[in-house]
């Protein structure tokens, strides 16, 4: 694969399996967007709702559905999905800085921890005993490696990630800046009111190819670990408790929150805000909505929703005087069809004298 950010048209043609309409020696140095992109610069139009700036573009080249192409008269590449296509090549332009191997002379690594000679360990960082740091990882400044954690090939941890003891990293993960691992879930007993601590002797397992936010924590398991499986990604912000297991693919956006014991299934899809309570389960293939609370399991694949849409602040206030006024509702609307079926009885037996 090329790794650069100097290629041709031709060249990113080959790379995507995509079909070239227009010059294929044209330079592209980066991505932008239809609205920004310059004539060095390939965009990509995946969302119908930018097709009104697709004309006026000034992109060297564009990422187009074969549908979308007879709209556009300049250079462009046709392929299936435009935006699975620009996330494939968006590497070939990414400025993030590479990794050296080796350790930096401010790091701290314990005698009988195992750093491969191709993982690159930055200032600071703190690696306690025992942990294995595989190949091609990158751990960068002020990181926390606890006793006996692993790392797997690949891995590449952003600055300030810490990892408890006895959490096991798969290979090719993400961990962005902040992110903790392996914390002590929320476990507490109540002895005639005061709040008896519980021992969080579990870990944490994340299998290959997970990418984990900015400020993400994942508690480390009661008894057992708490589990992410593979290709499992999680946004900034998220919340994972003790003893939580996630299925392969899952994605969650920022805020999330799950409490203890949940298992969520394999490619579901949580949105903004999402809560689940506790020792709840849900099946592959679900899709929950933003803001929403789940409260009980969910069995069947499809998509979820609770709480209530935006609407003018007037109309809302309106709404939830009257949402305030449903129990009296409902007790009213009972006695009003008790009388009704007392009137109705009535009647039928006069009609039957």
């Amino acid at each position: 694969m090329i790794m650069t950010a100097n290629v041709t048209l031709g060249e990113l043609a080959e790379i995507l399996g995509a079909t070239l309409r227009g010059t294929a020696d044209r330079k592209i140095t980066g991505l932008a967007t239809l609205q920004e992109a310059g004539p060095a610069q390939l965009s990509f139009l995946a969302n119908p709702q930018y097709r009104k700036y697709l004309a006026d573009t000034q992109a060297g080249a564009v990422l187009l559905k074969a549908a979308d192409a007879e709209a556009y008269a300049g250079d462009a590449l046709l392929v299936p999905d435009p935006y699975l296509a620009y996330a494939r090549i968006s590497h070939l332009f990414d400025p993030k800085p590479k990794a050296v191997p080796g350790v930096h002379p401010t790091a701290v690594v314990s005698d009988d921890a195992i750093v491969d000679a191709t993982a690159s360990v930055g200032p600071g960082a703190v690696i306690e005993s025992g942990a294995i740091i595989g190949a091609g990882v990158t751990i960068g400044a002020q990181c926390f490696i606890g006793a006996r954690s692993v790392i797997g090939a690949g891995g590449w941890l952003a600055p300030r990630v810490t990892l408890y003891h006895d959490v096991r990293i798969g290979q090719r993960v993400v961990i962005q800046s902040g992110a903790v691992l392996g914390g002590e879930g929320f476990g507490f007993a109540n002895e005639k009111g005061v709040w008896q601590k519980i021992a969080q002797i579990g870990g944490v397992i994340v299998g290959d190819d997970c990418e984990i936010g900015v400020n993400t924590a994942i508690d480390r398991g009661a008894l057992g670990p708490t589990v992410l499986g593979n290709g499992v990604k999680l946004d900034n912000q998220i919340m994972i408790a003790h003893n939580v297991q996630i299925g392969d693919h899952t994605a969650m956006a920022a805020c999330v929150g799950i409490s203890g014991s949940a298992k969520i299934g394999k490619h579901c899809m949580l949105a903004g805000g999402v809560g689940l309570v506790g020792h709840i389960e849900i099946c592959d293939n679900v899709f929950v909505t933003g803001m929403t609370m789940v409260t009980r399991s969910i069995t069947e694949p499809g998509s979820y929703s609770s709480g209530t849409a935006m609407q003018p602040a007037a109309e809302w206030r309106k709404s939830a005087a009257r949402i305030r006024q449903l129990d009296d509702m409902y007790r009213r609307l009972q006695q009003v069809e008790k009388q009704v079926q007392a009137v109705t009885q009535a009647d039928k037996g006069s009609s039957e004298g």
